[in-house]
């Protein structure tokens, strides 16, 4: 049961993760996800300076509001300033994420909080994070509602502006020509990413949650030319890689986050490998037969 309850999680936060990622590898922007969940640090230990709580839902408010403000830095400076985006997101989260690392040193001794525990959560952990009524009854693993309601966020935002993402995404002059705000969509996508970001690092770990980001969208672009056919491939790629990612972890007695990191860098391999030497096998066959 908990073997399932941990796959179960891992495959929710992949599904989010790898359908808004699809986004970003083509907006080549898929580092943004990493620069996220290492910039809302402040914004956690803000949240928990002014409330005094520990409580998730007020570290995920402090941390989302950072992590919308993350973006729009990042854009600020590529706009305003002209810098590459790379170069704005490698300023804008070291500069943030540093500010986290003081905040905590400063007041460590003052709060039980340190930046591993809020950065690198540990999947292992679901099964025994239980959602506990007031009256005593518990509803299961807390972090497989949060995981869920955001699934179905995401879902709802990729189908009801599914025309615009895709205009945005693949020819901005004509999507704005035609009157669609690329920016608005811009820090909705950023928004969405870091709502999804946010919200799973907690249970993931922020490492796995780049690599889910970033390894099922970048494997399915290898493999088709085509936007839905990529986000399919993906959704699918971060369901197996949770399972095998888990069994991996179990064989070697390894973390589990690092068993489904190590797969998505192994399928990734693989069609690599296939993408790369499929076609020169097959005009090896046709010059043969000719």
């Amino acid at each position: 049961m908990e073997a399932l309850q941990i796959i179960l999680a891992g495959s929710l936060v992949a599904i989010t993760c790898g359908l808004l990622g699809c986004y970003l590898i083509l907006r080549k922007m898929a580092m943004v996800g990493d620069a996220i969940s290492h910039a809302v640090l402040p914004g956690i230990v803000i949240a928990f300076l002014i409330s005094g709580s520990r409580d998730s839902v007020i570290m995920l408010l402090g941390a989302g509001l950072i992590g919308i403000f993350t973006t729009f830095l990042i854009e600020f400076f590529h706009k305003r300033g002209r810098l590459q985006t790379d170069a704005s997101i490698g300023v804008t989260f070291t500069w943030l994420f540093a500010i986290g690392v003081i905040l905590i040193s400063a007041y460590a001794g003052k709060v039980d909080l340190d930046q591993d525990c809020v950065l690198y959560g540990e999947i292992a952990y679901v099964p025994i994070d239980l959602w506990i009524t007031k009256s005593g009854t518990i509803l299961g693993p807390r972090v497989l509602y949060i995981a869920s309601g955001v699934l179905v966020i995401i879902l709802v935002f990729i189908v009801l502006g599914y025309k615009e993402l895709f205009l945005t995404t693949f020819d901005p002059a004509y999507a704005a020509a035609i009157g669609i705000s690329t920016t608005l969509w811009h820090y909705l996508l950023m928004g969405a990413v870091s709502i999804t970001t946010v919200a799973s690092f907690e249970s993931v770990g922020a490492i796995l949650v780049v690599a889910l980001l970033i390894a099922p969208p970048a494997t399915a672009y290898l493999l088709t030319e085509d936007l839905k056919k990529m986000m399919i491939l993906s959704t699918l790629l971060g369901v197996l890689i949770s399972i095998t990612g888990y069994y991996l972890a179990a064989a070697f007695d390894g973390p589990i986050a690092g068993g489904m990191a190590t797969m998505a860098g192994v399928f990734f391999a693989l069609a690599f490998v296939f993408t790369t030497t499929a076609p020169r096998l097959k005009r090896s066959i046709k010059t043969e037969k000719g």
